[in-house]
């Protein structure tokens, strides 16, 4: 946890050294994996042995309570400071996820129990750099998938007036089936295919899928890897510079380190030119 989410004046110093020590990390993080795996495994438990069901299952809740463990030590360390970092509230929800109980009407948010799968993304700094580079990169594509909505948009209401007529194909007889089309015109997948189913009845139908496939897949969808990678060149920017400050820092304190210990020598050779002079004066006297 970074220490800007911390509370300063915290006295659970040695707390949170051991909770954020690399062996605890490391464990979490192997109990993670440990998990997702007998999770994947217990998808198979109508043909597994009763007896590995009920020790794989044993096994889920025992990690379950050890993740619980973890979340209100974290709590009981950093207080409300825990709810400042996004990560923190996203394993908070995971893991209260993972309490829910058992029941037809909870499976499908006990499915989401295979999510602590992404807390490895915080917990590997290579990884959370690009995931934080992409949630930095939402707005803008946030806006070019405004365009690209638009534009497929059109696209179907028009593909539906142009071909809802014709004899070959119902893939545009309505609204809902020309947007299915569109779809699977814009992943590139058999697009050609309907492109000739229409080519016998409509000779310039290319006219109509050529530049849609130009604007939406050459044009707008790498609109979308140029924001990405501009993101990640920012967050690889702010790494460098984050460390140019820490070691700036560390200089720094070095510094005045060393400036403190300067002066307080000064004062101690000021403080002995002192007693010698009271000395010198003392033997006066007494002569």
């Amino acid at each position: 946890m970074p220490k800007a989410t911390l509370d300063e004046t915290t006295h659970y110093s040695g707390a949170e050294a051991f909770i954020e020590q690399p062996v605890v990390r490391t464990t979490i993080m192997t109990l993670i994996v440990l998990n997702a795996i007998v999770l994947g495994i217990l998808t198979y438990s109508e043909v597994l042995p009763d007896w590995l069901v009920a020790a794989l299952n044993f096994f889920d809740t025992v990690v379950t309570l050890i993740f619980v463990a973890e979340i209100l030590f974290k709590l009981f360390v950093y207080r409300l400071q825990f709810f400042k970092l996004g990560w923190n509230w996203f394993d908070f929800i995971v893991v209260g996820v993972s309490l829910i109980p058992g029941g037809s009407a909870f499976t499908v948010l006990r499915a989401l129990r295979v999510l602590r799968l992404l807390r490895l993304l915080h917990f590997i700094p290579t990884m959370k750099r690009i995931t934080e580079a992409l949630l930095t990169a939402l707005p803008g594509m946030g806006a070019i998938l405004a365009i690209l909505g638009l534009v497929f948009y059109v696209s179907v209401v028009m593909a539906t007036y142009l071909f809802s007529g014709s004899q070959n194909t119902d893939n545009f007889s309505t609204l809902t089936a020309s947007s299915l089309t569109m779809f699977e015109v814009l992943t590139m997948e058999g697009w050609n295919d309907h492109m000739r189913e229409l080519l016998e009845e409509y000779p310039w139908a290319w006219a109509f899928f050529i530049p849609f496939i130009l604007f939406t897949v050459w044009a707008i969808l790498n609109l979308f890897t140029a924001v990405i990678v501009d993101s990640l060149q920012e967050s690889a920017i702010e790494k460098v510079l984050d460390a140019e400050e820490k070691i700036s820092d560390e200089l720094e304190a070095q510094e005045t380190l060393e400036a403190k210990r300067h002066r307080e020598l000064l004062q101690l050779i000021a403080d002995l030119r002192a007693e010698v002079q009271e000395l010198k004066a003392g033997r006066g006297d007494a002569r």
